[in-house]
């Protein structure tokens, strides 16, 4: 399979430094399915008027960032809207210093469609609602576009979306806003249409500024973000897109908050939105969360030390090792086969030969080699991961190029190999340390 240059150096570079590409992702997916169709079937369900809420967990590079970087590039193509968000110190669910807010910032900077696959699609989205309730007036009367008769009812048909959200919570000052970016796109005033959609990205400071510039007693906070998310979700469907997903990662930095109160606080969060999409208080709406297995089950300090979590996500009797079950809240990630592994690394060869123009020399036999090697060391069976296996396999590529003399079979079966250390061990020890801290 021919891949352009551009996204084969993209995929091979994020790839060896431990990072999943935005794109490319199509060209070495591999195991994964019926996780996969799992989550496109709650996409099914949102694209209806519901919603979902789903955990992924699998150790430190196991694969949930790929999944959900796959799962963004499925719902795309499938006219969803995407945010996604990795959390961290500074951005959580709850704050009282700006950290929810700074999760919903970041969120809404990269707002993704199709057509704008890599963040920043605010703007493209509020234009092409514009354009979309113009387009069906002209498609369901015979008034010119040039008449006050048009105007009007292009304005009758954006108050009819206006007055669906102003029932929601803070859905009146949402409506006051796109009337007020609608007004100043029909007049091509590019400032006001800069100044709404500075609120709608949260960077408003207090609603002193908010007022002066805009007329809006009201501004996004710590404390209602997630309010506002829903009604983009609402908003997205009627400009015609089929819903919204949000994608969020790395769950661990609220277990790592080394205070028990506002952990509690940050899980009371997840509570809500879980809550809201199984009551139908969320509509077209989907929500992934990315974490490791200690960040969920630890009873002292992950999600199941928050008793209300803990009782709906947790396993029930019939829940063992082994057997998956693709309906529950918590998809575990189990680890990919041999089989599997081999087909990703000749994935790798083949795009890394065409991404530096040269006759692939790596065998099967060499693959094969290379995947007992790394799979016969000590601990493997429960400490390695994709991740590890897949920087050792490009930095393998990368010596065979550079050195094409070299004889691949002996250089792979050397005794002096040393591994790229697993990110497991590096993680379990930082976690370590803020288990001595709790407060």
């Amino acid at each position: 399979m021919k891949i352009p240059k551009r996204i084969a150096s993209a995929v091979i570079n994020t790839l060896k430094g431990g990072v999943v590409p935005r794109t490319g992702l199509p060209y070495i997916t591999v195991g994964r399915e019926t996780e996969i169709n799992a989550l496109l079937h709650d996409v099914d369900i949102i694209s209806d008027g519901g919603a979902s809420f789903r955990f992924i967990v699998g150790k430190y590079g196991s694969g949930k960032s790929f999944l959900l970087q796959t799962i963004r590039s499925h719902v795309m193509d499938r006219n969803f809207v995407v945010v996604d968000a990795d959390l961290s110190p500074e951005r959580r669910l709850q704050g009282t210093k700006g950290q929810g807010l700074a999760t919903y910032k970041e969120l809404i900077r990269n707002m993704s469609t199709k057509t704008r696959p890599d963040g920043g699609a605010l703007t493209l989205i509020l234009d092409r609602w514009i354009s979309s309730v113009q387009s069906q007036v002209i498609s369901e009367s015979d008034i010119p576009d040039n008449s006050p008769e048009f105007d009007k009812a292009v304005e009758k048909k954006i108050y009819e979306v206006i007055n669906t959200l102003s029932e929601m919570v803070h859905g009146f000052d949402f409506s006051k806003l796109l009337t007020l970016y609608y007004h100043a796109s029909k007049e091509g005033n590019d400032e006001q249409k800069a100044k709404v959609v500075k609120w709608f990205r949260g960077e408003y400071v207090n609603k002193t500024e908010a007022r002066s510039e805009l007329g809006i007693n009201i501004i996004i906070t710590d404390d209602d973000w997630y309010e506002y998310i829903k009604l983009f979700a609402m908003f997205l469907k009627m400009a015609g897109y089929n819903g919204l997903l949000v994608l969020v990662d790395e769950l661990v930095n609220i277990y790592k908050i080394p205070n028990s109160i506002t952990r509690q606080y940050n899980y009371e969060k997840i509570l809500t939105m879980y809550n809201d999409t199984l009551q139908g208080k969320a509509k077209y709406i989907g929500i992934i969360m990315g974490g490791t297995p200690q960040c969920i089950e630890d009873a002292r300090r992950g999600v199941y030390s928050y008793e209300a979590l803990r009782s709906r996500l947790a396993d029930g009797r019939f829940g063992r090792e082994g057997i998956k079950d693709m309906l529950a809240p918590v998809i575990h990630l189990t680890p990919l086969t041999y089989e599997e592994m081999l087909v990703l690394t000749e994935k790798l060869a083949d795009i890394h030969a065409q991404l530096f123009d040269y006759q692939q020399k790596i065998t099967q036999e060499d693959m094969i080699c290379f995947i007992k090697l790394e799979f016969g060391r000590i601990g493997s069976d429960s400490h390695i991961t994709p991740r590890e296996v897949i920087r050792d396999f490009i930095e393998l590529l990368d010596i065979i190029y550079q050195n094409p003399n070299i004889n691949i079979s002996q250089f792979i079966s050397s005794d002096s190999i040393s591994y790229s250390k697993p990110a497991i061990e590096e993680n379990s020890a930082a976690e370590d340390e803020f288990a001595e801290f709790e407060i």
